[in-house]
């Protein structure tokens, strides 16, 4: 059993993040149950650029301090810039969600005095509130691995959905940027690797189809090293799509898919960012776990093919792709049908 940090008057938490979106993101039930735990503390989320967007206004989160490895806070100088700004910010306790031995050197090194977080690693030495990972919890899907380690820190409560949010005036950028409700938004790009990523020839047909059937405006979204997917697809549909990729904020992002009647996407940050939004998800699986990493959100249809192969978690296939080969047009077409069918 953890020692029950939980137990213990706090009024200042660094809360360490995830370095990736969708990581990020099923972190927010845990958060949630930081804040019930200590309503009245500062919480301070620390994070890398793109991550700390997600929660400029997050009401788990009272401020964000980024950590940005790859600028300011790049190498050994960096590091001991991030160690200043900790020390002068005299945090009573350290809350590790990412679970790399860095993370907990950091907090170590800059004097915080209660250090809680997953034994992963081999930072156990590093932590004065350790929780032990078994094979069990790395079964678990991502929303309740995080929560399993706040629960064994003695950190009960809150909402267990997850939760993003945005201003007003995102979300009117989003409505004039759309300038339909009747939107269906395609994330075709995957920031872990190519082995995650569908055809794009294959979400043309099915932007497309859904498009025709539905009546649709189709917004493409991704990030700036997927803009030539977004131009493929755009070159290849017979509808003319909002294209978005590479265009955008991860603010601006979050606005877009939360004004989205459907997302039909890859396993992705921005699935996940759809899920917290409650928007209605078609998500293509073939590499990676759908048992850990599905949205934890309703109104998701997973389209997998079972193969030797996967799921392998690999970034790149060594073989054929044949996980996502066998994934059809239609196979995706059938699920977005039945969501959208189902909320009419």
């Amino acid at each position: 059993m953890a020692r029950q940090l939980g137990q213990v008057p706090l009024q200042r938490i660094l809360v360490r993040g995830t370095n990736w979106i969708g990581d990020a993101v099923m972190t927010t039930p845990a958060l949630a149950a930081l804040r019930a735990q200590y309503p009245q503390a500062e919480i301070v989320m620390l994070a890398n650029p793109l991550v700390a967007e997600l929660f400029k206004y997050h009401p788990s989160v009272d401020r964000v301090m980024i950590y940005d490895r790859k600028g300011f806070h790049r190498g050994l100088a960096g590091f001991w810039r991030m160690v200043k700004e900790l020390r002068a910010q005299r945090f009573d306790a350290a809350v590790l969600l990412q679970n790399a031995i860095e993370a907990a050197l950091l907090a170590f090194v800059a004097g915080i005095p209660r250090r809680a977080g997953y034994t992963t690693d081999g930072r156990r030495l590093l932590l004065n509130y350790p929780v032990t990972v078994t094979a069990e919890d790395k079964r678990l899907h991502h929303t309740d691995y995080y929560l399993q380690l706040l629960g064994q820190l003695g950190i009960t409560g809150g909402d267990e959905q997850l939760c993003l949010a945005c201003d007003e005036d995102e979300q009117q950028w989003a409505q004039s940027v759309l300038q339909s409700d009747n939107v269906i938004a395609i994330n075709p790009g995957a920031a872990y690797g190519s082995a995650k990523r569908w055809f794009p020839e294959r979400f043309a047909e099915v932007a497309d189809t859904l498009a025709e059937r539905y009546d649709a405006h189709i917004v493409l979204t991704g990030g700036p090293g997927e803009m030539e997917i977004g131009r493929d697809i755009a070159a290849a549909m017979s509808n003319q799509p909002l294209n978005m990729v590479g265009q955008t904020s991860v603010r601006q992002m979050m606005a877009l898919l939360a004004h989205s009647r459907l997302l039909v996407s890859n396993d992705s940050g921005p699935m996940h960012v759809a899920s917290a939004f409650a928007t209605p998800i078609v998500a293509v699986f073939g590499p990676t776990d759908h048992t850990t990493t599905c949205p934890a959100s309703d109104n998701v249809k997973i389209v997998r093919k079972e193969t030797d192969c996967a799921p392998c978690l690999l970034r790149q296939c060594p073989t054929d792709h044949r996980c996502m080969t066998a994934i059809t047009a239609d196979d995706v077409i059938s699920a977005a049908c039945q969501l959208l069918d189902d909320a009419e």
